[in-house]
């Protein structure tokens, strides 16, 4: 039997085992917010805990890598959903749905794409990607992220956009047609822009969040069909969140009648106290700080983590702890016991 083929039966069999788990445990309870995860393809496979730890907390799930350029478009003619289509099978079969992420990107970005030079082929080959990926998920696919981190990492004047291969070759324009196109490929999707480093105190956070305030209002000044913002929410858990701040930037959204969402909130913690139960709850605090200063002007649409354990997540590979302990970013710990950050989470989830 092949790989992929083995992988699929085991996929079958493992929806099935979840499907089957006692009511109690895999009941999910209705909420006004909906609760959803980043998802890794091989752990979804591999760990039933894992699994039911989806199935029994999230209303909602999003690929973590496998609907990005690279894993989607292994070549300019060549397109691959079997990591999309396997996540979607599992959403579908435990009554959750599936977020898409993400559509433009400058990383993860497959080796071929480096041929691609000026305007017109750029969005011959833009087109082309997203009337393909979305449209291969019409319908099914409720939200996209459109654009992820199109702000430059320290905006100055005029000097706001990240460069990326498409700013490069087709200008500012390059995040208009990017929506539009998304809008082409499914006219009821959610089409949003997705950010970093936007939440906590301090001029460039600040800054940060004026630049995106700027492509939001120039989007909707030329009509473009851009429906929410997408707080990624990687926390840094030795800054405070700017509430104020956060608040005044969600209320001018909602004047231009744009939506939030949280798409990737966790807390990195490599500066924070070594004692596990004071660490947990300075994440807790600042999850707490950042659905509050989002819901005091307008209720996010949408939470999601990046990741639901600590057993799976990204933070070690880059802010590693100097004291040797491990890093406790996510609602879950490595035994998949619940922490004070998934409680934060939750009373903001069954907010009315």
């Amino acid at each position: 039997m092949r790989r992929r083929d083995f992988v699929q039966v085991s996929l079958a069999v493992a929806a099935h085992a979840v499907l089957q788990m006692p009511a109690a445990q895999a009941a999910v309870p209705s909420r006004r917010i909906p609760y959803g995860s980043a998802v890794r393809g091989d752990a979804l496979v591999d760990d039933y805990d894992y699994r039911t730890a989806l199935a029994e907390h999230c209303q909602l799930v999003v690929p973590e890598g496998g609907l990005k350029w690279e894993v989607v478009r292994p070549s300019e003619d060549r397109f691959d959903f079997y990591e999309g289509d396997k996540l979607l099978a599992f959403a579908d079969q435990n009554g959750m749905k599936m977020r898409g992420h993400t559509l433009i990107w400058h990383g993860a970005m497959p080796g071929w794409t480096s041929s691609i030079h000026g305007a017109k082929a750029a969005e011959k080959a833009m087109s082309k990607h997203i009337h393909t990926v979305v449209g291969q998920y019409k319908g099914r696919i409720p939200s996209w992220d459109v654009i992820n981190e199109a702000i430059a990492d320290d905006p100055r004047g005029s000097d706001h956009l990240r460069p990326n291969l498409w700013f490069e070759n087709m200008g500012k324009g390059y995040i208009e047609t990017a929506f539009r196109r998304a809008s082409e490929a499914d006219p009821q999707v959610q089409l949003v822009i997705n950010e970093y480093d936007i939440e906590c105190v301090g001029e460039t956070y600040k800054n940060r969040r004026n630049a995106l305030l700027r492509v939001v209002r120039d989007l909707r000044d030329r009509g473009a069909p851009i429906h929410a913002v997408g707080f990624q929410g990687h926390l840094k858990g030795q800054y405070e969140i700017d509430k104020e701040g956060v608040s005044s930037f969600v209320a001018e959204l909602k004047a231009m009648d744009v939506d939030v969402l949280v798409t990737e909130l966790d807390v990195i913690d490599n500066l924070l106290p070594a004692d596990e139960k004071e660490r947990d709850q300075v994440i807790a605090g600042r999850v707490t700080d950042l659905l509050q200063a989002i819901s005091d002007a307008n209720p996010p649409t949408a939470i999601l983590t990046w990741g639901i354990t600590d057993r799976y997540t990204w933070v070690p590979m880059w802010f590693t702890r100097d004291d040797g302990r491990l890093n406790r970013p996510l609602p879950l710990d490595r035994d998949y016991k619940a922490k004070p950050m998934m409680d934060a989470i939750k009373r903001f989830a069954a907010r009315a």
